[in-house]
C-alpha cells in the first residue's frame, strides 16, 4: 500500500537520514522524498511517499512521531491534499520529431528549458499523474536523462 506522510520537524542535521533509515528497518520502500524549510527557517517539512504493508508503515509513523525532532506528522493518505512534483526530462530529438514533441509539450504545458543538436530538455510541474503521463508520452522518443524532485504536499483547506 502506498501512503504519503508529511512531517514538520526541527531544521537540524541528521533528521532526514534518521527518517529514511527508519523506513528501511520496517521494509517500507521510499518512492519519493522531498524536504525543505517552511515559512519558519527553524522548521522543515519532509514529505515521504512510501510503499509497504500497513503494519510496517504504521510502525514507521509511530516511531517518527515519538522523536523529539518531529513536531507533527500527518498521514495525508487519509486526507484531502494538494500535491506537486517537478520533473526535468531530456529527450532525443530529430527534425522530423520536433513538431510532434512540441505538441506533446503544449498539451502537458511543459516548458522547453534547453535545446541541443540532438536533444531537447523540458520541465513540468504538476500532480503525480500529470508528470507520469508526460513521461509515458516521451518514452517512445527516447528519454536520455530525467530528474524528479519528489512529491511535495499540503493539506487542502484551512487546516
Amino acid at each position: 500500500m502506498r501512503r504519503t506522510l508529511s512531517a514538520l520537524c526541527k531544521n537540524e542535521p541528521g533528521v532526514l537520514a534518521q527518517m529514511a533509515q527508519e523506513c528501511g528497518k520496517y521494509d517500507a520502500n521510499i518512492l519519493s522524498l522531498a524536504a525543505g524549510e517552511t515559512e519558519n527557517p527553524e522548521v522543515s517539512r519532509i514529505v515521504l511517499r512510501i510503499d509497504g504493508d500497513d503494519a510496517a508503515i504504521d510502525k514507521v509513523e509511530r516511531y517518527l512521531d515519538s522523536l523529539d525532532e518531529i513536531i507533527q506528522i500527518d498521514d495525508l493518505s487519509r486526507k484531502d491534499f494538494v500535491d506537486r512534483e517537478l520533473v526535468m526530462v531530456k529527450v532525443a530529438m530529430d527534425r522530423e520529431q520536433t513538431g510532434q514533441l512540441m505538441q506533446i509539450f503544449e498539451v502537458f504545458r511543459a516548458n522547453v528549458v534547453g535545446m541541443g543538436q540532438k536533444t531537447i530538455t523540458v520541465e513540468l510541474s504538476g500532480d503525480q499523474e500529470r508528470v507520469d503521463g508526460l513521461i509515458q508520452m516521451l518514452i517512445p522518443y527516447g528519454i536520455k536523462s530525467m530528474c524528479r524532485s519528489g512529491m511535495i504536499v499540503l493539506k487542502r483547506g484551512d487546516e
